[in-house]
């Protein structure tokens, strides 16, 4: 499994041999550092800690971050993230296979804490899930929350917007919960499956994307192969 945290930085197009236009989102991610590696026989679970996103000054993060972070030999990073049941693959120059220092085995070679992990773990043409918190709109109402459809517009109608009813009045005497209602839209963590890499620039730390990705500019994703 090829696992890394970036930067989204906005959208852009590439063209294909046969010169098609291929709409791609641009993803920065520089070297991730591996920091812990989590087990199943010691920590009740299976995953691959990865940090990135470095800070300076280092006193924006805690002494307790870190300390956690001196023992991996990485520098103050503020973005940590697990991925569970992987197998985290190693970056450029990796080509060896075996068990790393913490146990972990990977097709690309061993993990093991304090090594670098590089877009280099992707190759173009490769299925990904990326996940990130989605663009917050705000406060809004069931129309473009939930798609529903407007009233009517003539004869005196004031029902062109409102939601309309919710249930009955005496029995149940209550609202069920789930229930399309107006709130707060977006602003939470979103998983989009089903893309695809089309070009990974090594040199440069860059991931194409094939189409759209949640979060806005600069948000912060986690790319993880799916499938």
């Amino acid at each position: 499994m090829s696992a890394i945290v970036g930067k989204k930085l906005g959208m852009t197009r590439v063209f294909t041999e046969d010169g098609s236009s291929v709409p791609v989102t641009v993803i920065e991610a520089q070297p991730n550092k591996v920091t812990a590696i989590r087990r199943a026989d010691r920590d009740g679970y299976d995953a691959v800690q990865l940090a990135a996103d470095q800070v300076e000054p280092e006193d924006k993060l805690t002494k307790a971050e870190l300390g956690h972070l001196k023992k991996a030999g990485a520098p103050a990073l503020r973005t940590l993230v697990e991925f569970r049941d992987a197998e985290v693959g190693g970056g450029a120059g990796d080509e060896s296979e075996g068990e790393g220092e913490e146990g972990e085995k990977t097709e690309a070679g061993p993990v093991k804490v304090g090594d670098d992990i590089t877009v280099a773990s992707f190759e173009p043409g490769q299925r990904v899930k990326v996940s990130a918190v989605s663009i917050g709109k705000g406060f809004q109402g069931t129309i473009k929350r939930h798609n529903f459809s407007r009233g009517p517009e003539s004869h005196g109608s004031h029902n062109v917007r409102a939601p309309g009813s919710i249930g009955a009045s005496a029995d149940p005497a209550r609202v069920f919960k789930g229930m399309g209602m107006p709130g707060q839209m977006g602003a939470r963590r979103v998983t989009q499956r089903g893309a695809h890499v089309v070009e990974v620039d090594a040199e440069r730390n860059l991931l194409l994307i094939r189409g759209s990705v949640p979060g806005g500019k600069n948000a912060t994703v986690e790319v993880r192969s799916d499938g």
